[in-house]
C-alpha cells in the first residue's frame, strides 16, 4: 500500500446515473432535467465525505477491468482514495445505481450491485491475508460496512474474529436491504445508521419517532444506533441513554447519498474528538448541507 489508510469503507463502489428534475414527478412523467454520471455507492459516497473532513479512507470492493472501472479506479485515486486492495475481477462488470429524483424527492432507483455480490469473501481477503490483517493479528482500525454485501457475508462478518476488534460503522444500502443487518443487531456489534423505514424492518413494526425507534433496536440487541428521519428528530442511542437533535431545515434538491454523507460526518466527527451531541450535531449539519445542493465547508 502506498499510503496508510484512516479508515476502511467496504461495500458498493459504482457509478451513480442520476436523473434530476425541478418538476414534480410522478409514474409516468416525461420532464425536461439533468443527468449526471459520478462516482457512487455506499461505500465509495461514505469515502469522498470523510475525504472531505481530512481523512484517508481505503476501500474493500469490487470494480471490474472493463473502461468503466478503470475510469472509476482512476477517479477513486483522484479524490484521495487507496485502491489499492480493490478486487478487481476480468469477469464481472463494474456496477452501476441508477436512480430518479423530482421536486418531491426520489421517485425510483435501480441499484445493480451483483459483481460486488458475485465476488463475495473475495474483497475481503486483505484483511485475512496479511496486507492489512491477519488471523493472528486482527484489524483493529474504524470500518465502515455497508448492507450491499450479501447476507451470508454480512452474517460471517458480524461474527468473524478478523474484525472483532474493529470500529465497525454499518448501514444498510436502501430500506430493500435493511434487514441484512439483523446479524449486527443479533451479535450486539457495531454501530447501526439507518432511518426510521429502516429501523421498522429490523423491528418488524412501524415508528413515529427516531427515538422510539432506537429505544427497540437497543432492546432487540443492539449495542449503537443513529436514526434518522428525514428533516424530522434524529436519535443516537447506546449503552449511555439517547441523545436526539432536530436538523436543520432547508430546502431539499437532493436526496441521494444524504444518508452516507450523514454516517461520514459522523464518524468524522468522533474521529476528531467530538462527544457524542457534537458529533450528532456536525453530520446533521452535514446532512442537510448536502440535501440543500449547497458546497460542502
Amino acid at each position: 500500500m502506498s499510503r496508510q489508510s484512516d479508515i476502511l469503507c467496504i461495500g458498493s463502489v459504482l457509478w451513480d446515473v442520476i436523473g434530476r428534475s425541478a418538476s414534480v414527478m410522478r409514474q409516468g412523467s416525461d420532464v425536461p432535467g439533468r443527468i449526471t454520471r459520478l462516482p457512487g455507492g455506499v461505500a465509495m459516497n461514505i469515502a469522498m465525505t470523510l475525504t472531505r473532513f481530512g481523512l484517508t479512507p481505503g476501500l474493500l470492493s469490487a470494480v471490474g477491468r472493463d473502461a468503466e472501472g478503470e475510469e472509476l479506479i482512476a477517479a477513486c485515486r483522484a479524490r484521495g482514495m487507496v485502491t489499492e486492495f480493490v478486487y478487481r475481477s476480468d469477469d464481472l462488470p463494474t456496477d452501476v445505481y441508477m436512480a430518479v429524483e423530482g421536486a418531491n424527492g426520489l421517485i425510483a432507483a435501480i441499484a445493480d450491485a451483483h459483481s460486488l455480490e458475485a465476488a463475495g469473501a473475495k474483497i475481503l481477503t486483505p484483511l485475512s491475508d496479511g496486507r492489512l490483517a491477519s488471523a493472528e493479528a486482527p484489524y483493529c482500525g474504524p470500518v465502515a460496512l455497508d448492507g450491499n454485501l450479501t447476507l451470508e457475508l454480512l452474517t460471517d462478518i458480524a461474527q468473524s474474529p478478523l474484525l472483532a476488534q474493529a470500529d465497525l460503522r454499518v448501514a444498510p444500502a436502501s430500506p430493500g436491504k435493511a434487514e441484512r443487518l439483523l446479524p449486527f443487531v443479533q451479535t450486539g456489534r457495531g454501530t447501526l445508521y439507518v432511518n426510521l423505514e429502516e429501523a421498522g424492518l429490523l423491528c418488524q413494526r412501524g415508528f413515529d419517532s427516531s427515538a422510539s425507534a432506537a429505544t427497540a433496536l437497543l432492546a432487540r440487541g443492539a449495542s449503537r444506533v443513529l436514526v434518522t428521519d428525514g428533516g424530522n428528530d434524529a436519535t443516537e442511542g447506546g449503552a449511555d441513554g439517547l441523545i436526539t437533535l432536530t436538523p436543520p431545515q432547508v430546502l431539499v434538491t437532493r436526496v441521494t447519498g444524504a444518508g452516507d454523507t450523514f454516517m461520514a460526518a459522523h464518524i468524522a466527527a468522533e474521529a476528531s474528538g467530538a462527544d457524542r451531541h457534537a458529533a450528532l450535531s456536525r453530520a446533521l449539519d452535514a446532512a442537510a448541507t448536502y440535501v440543500s445542493g449547497e458546497p460542502a465547508p
